[in-house]
């Protein structure tokens, strides 16, 4: 169950776009904005990928990509795709033998840089099995990856680099009447990324596919990527989205739809509202809320949960909350849609109180709509 930015006060306008269709999630043209993430299993080990897949799924991804960087890699996408229902989209480089084989094998959208897989006899027979098979194309430029002659002539990755990159790319789609296509221009330098697809968005109709590449591990990458995807998803830019961690890909979809719910555009899952404690605390609020986000991991339904520890700021954010506790010795108040329940909770049972108030809350939610 999600609620999206037609029930938020604050608007976004974003930019018009072309629209796509990866498996039966649509892309572009004001189309929620999907979460997408990568497996990092080996892709012949098939049952590991299958699970993981699986499990990101269950916390939530729209849509998952999976390198196919051999024949053999390429035959077990092949028997993946059998055994799960989220669309999948195949990372291919170089050989176009391999993406041939995906396209007739059933990916639901083809990752790939048209330049980089041989002549045009080769860019057009890659194409044209995308078309008869109906199936998108993505375009990904990485600063990490640029062609050699551009890289020569612009000296280091700048965003005109990447521009120019892009539209290289772009253009072998065009001159074969290809336009069901997306594109990502992504830097691990934010304000290059970010410049990059701003100039990108003036230039071309099909949607974009955001975010920030190689960002680091959890906490630095997570940073990185709020900040770059934040801004452009506020400029109305972004079709798509990927945190890119070094990190379980599980972190990526959870960051992912963070960054959705901040910024009031898509929401999914429980938003916790809570203090970073000082002496006047009177229950341990961060054991409090590191275990109750552990525990609700499954929750979908949008909802917001104030946990306050006194009664300073509780109080008003309880009244804003769908579910609200708010910090009082020995006993803390609960309140529910703003208001205020008989019932106080004892501050040594909050988390399993709050735990089975938070899951009630959830399925009469659900109930109602």
């Amino acid at each position: 169950m999600e609620t999206d930015k037609k029930n938020m006060k604050e608007h976004i306008q974003r930019r018009t776009s072309d629209r796509i269709n990866v498996g039966n999630v649509p892309i572009g043209n004001n189309a929620p904005i999907s979460v997408q993430t990568m497996t990092n299993t080996e892709t012949t080990d098939i049952s590991s990928t299958v699970s993981q897949i699986i499990k990101l799924k269950n916390v939530g991804a729209d849509i998952v990509r999976i390198s196919v960087p051999t024949l053999e890699a390429a035959e077990a996408f092949k028997k993946i795709k059998k055994q799960v229902d989220i669309p999948l989209i195949a990372d291919v480089h170089f050989n176009y033998k391999i993406a041939i084989k995906v396209l007739n094998d059933g990916a639901d959208c083809l990752r790939i840089n048209p330049g980089n897989i041989g002549n045009k006899n080769r860019i057009k027979q890659v194409i044209d099995c995308a078309k008869y098979n109906n199936i998108p194309i993505r375009i990904g430029i990485n600063s990490g990856s640029l062609e050699k002659d551009i890289l020569e002539k612009y000296k280091f990755p700048t965003s005109e680099a990447l521009l120019e990159s892009a539209m290289r790319h772009i253009n072998y789609l065009d001159n074969f009447n290809f336009d069901k296509f997306k594109v990502s221009i992504k830097s691990s330098d934010i304000s290059i990324a970010v410049k990059s697809y701003k100039m990108l968005a003036e230039k071309i109709s099909q949607p974009l596919h955001v975010g920030i590449t190689e960002s680091g591990g959890f906490r630095n990458g997570t940073v990185k990527s709020s900040i770059g995807i934040g801004l452009l998803l506020l400029d109305g830019i972004g079709d798509t989205i990927r945190v890119s961690l070094a990190e379980n890909p599980i972190e990526e979809v959870k960051v992912g739809f963070d960054i959705l719910r901040a910024l009031h555009i898509r929401l999914k899952g429980i938003n916790f509202i809570a203090c970073p404690t000082c002496s006047r605390q009177e229950f341990d609020v961060i054991k409090v809320v590191k275990i109750l986000e552990k525990r609700l991991e499954d929750i979908n339904t949008p909802m917001n949960v104030s946990i306050i520890g006194c009664i300073v700021n509780g109080l008003g954010e309880a009244l804003t909350s769908t579910i609200g506790i708010t910090g009082y010795r020995k006993n803390s108040v609960l309140y529910e849609d703003g208001i205020r329940q008989l019932k106080r909770i004892n501050n040594d049972e909050i988390i399993d109180e709050l735990e089975h108030k938070i899951r009630k809350k959830s399925r009469e939610l659900i109930l109602s709509t």
